[in-house]
């Protein structure tokens, strides 16, 4: 069985900084692209970032240089490190892996960034 399970959101001032983690299991995470997407409220879901089973990172323009994709094999975690954090990066966060038989996802967690 697949899980995605995200953690580490919660409430940060303007400029601070998060790390959410997502753990999965289920899979053979280190043959599969992960990626981090975000929806905000009354707002389509997102693509944020993409790291895919060699390594290669993509970022949408608006975390560039502010938000890093990376992963640890060996905990089967992907993780995204965002930095210098603004009230528009205020989402739902999810982390999302495409296999076979379909997209999976986790439940989400909460990054709300105060101004």
């Amino acid at each position: 069985q697949v899980r995605l399970v995200e953690s580490g959101g919660g409430l940060v001032q303007a400029g601070g900084s998060l790390t959410l983690s997502c753990a999965t299991s289920g899979i053979i995470f280190e043959l599969n692209a992960m990626g981090w997407y975000r929806q905000a409220p009354g707002k389509q879901r997102e693509l944020v970032t993409t790291i895919t089973s060699g390594g290669s990172k993509i970022y949408a323009d608006s975390v560039k240089g502010r938000f890093t994709i990376f992963r640890d094999i060996a905990k089967n975690t992907v993780y995204l490190q965002m930095n210098s954090l603004k009230p528009e990066d205020t989402a739902v966060y999810y982390c999302n892996t495409v296999l076979g038989d379909g997209a999976y996802w986790g439940q989400g967690t909460q990054v709300t960034v105060s101004s």
